[in-house]
């Protein structure tokens, strides 16, 4: 049964939408009542999987590739998605890489600068084009961006992925400081900072058994699932945080 909105109309796009904690955002909104518009990268299979779920339970998506990182393809992708589904509402920006795993030391440079470009222009670049967007409706309420960042903020992950820590701790700072900035716009930024969460993405890296190892060193004695990122999601973008902004909210399972 589909969750009751006032407000069905209201778009959001999720960056990296096809798998993972964006599979499962794109899901959860779209059962909350959002028209979602989903960014993938190469995975079209997987994206137009979700959007039929979606269209299944009698939802509205889209699914458009886009590389994050480039500024003509961001601009293009939120033309072409407004278009489709109507204004911007909010943005979950979602997609992000990890690189292989290993020791600092032995990155190749190319994976360093690749990391950044998707985990924090990428980011960067899909922010700044919703504020503009948002600009052209300055009197809509409850606009919203939620930055999806990681505990390797804070923990750092030597030994495993640095590089990749290094981006989201600038991605949680990106999110305090914008916050202040267009708070007075009614506009609210906060971030999502999951713990290790059962997706795709440890396969990616190298180690997909790295979850059942990482599980006895959480406090909850388990790893996360996406939906279980996706409820906190829901809760940012939605009326109910109509007060919060500048928020870092930690789905770690306890670290």
């Amino acid at each position: 049964m589909r969750t009751p909105s006032p407000l069905p109309q209201r778009l959001v796009i999720v960056t990296g939408g096809s798998r993972g904690i964006g599979a499962a955002t794109a899901r959860r909104l779209s059962a909350a009542g959002y028209a979602v518009a989903i960014g993938y990268r190469r995975d079209a299979e997987a994206a137009a999987e979700v959007v039929e779920d979606i269209e299944r339970a009698g939802g509205r998506a889209l699914a458009l590739p886009v590389d994050t990182s480039r500024e003509a393809e961001v601009a293009r992708f939120f033309e072409e998605v407004e278009e489709a589904l109507g204004p911007l509402h909010a943005l979950v920006n979602n997609a992000g890489i990890t690189g292989p795993l290993g020791r600092f030391a032995d990155l190749a440079t190319g994976v360093m600068q690749r990391v950044v470009e998707v985990n924090l222009t990428g980011t960067l670049l899909c922010t700044q084009t919703a504020l503009r967007r948002f600009a052209l409706r300055p009197e809509a309420e409850g606009r919203s961006i939620v930055n999806i960042s990681s505990v390797a903020a804070v923990t750092g992950s030597p030994g495993e992925y640095v590089h990749y820590a290094a981006t989201k701790a600038a991605v949680e700072t990106f999110t305090l400081g914008l916050a202040r900035e267009v708070a007075e716009q009614g506009i609210r930024v906060n971030a999502v900072a999951p713990g290790t969460v059962q997706t795709g993405i440890h396969a990616a890296a190298g180690d997909p058994e790295r979850p059942a190892r990482i599980a006895p060193r959480v406090p909850m004695r388990r790893v996360g699932q996406p939906e279980e990122v996706a409820e906190a999601v829901l809760w940012l973008i939605s009326d109910a945080a109509s007060y919060t902004t500048g928020a870092v909210l930690r789905v770690t399972g306890g670290l």
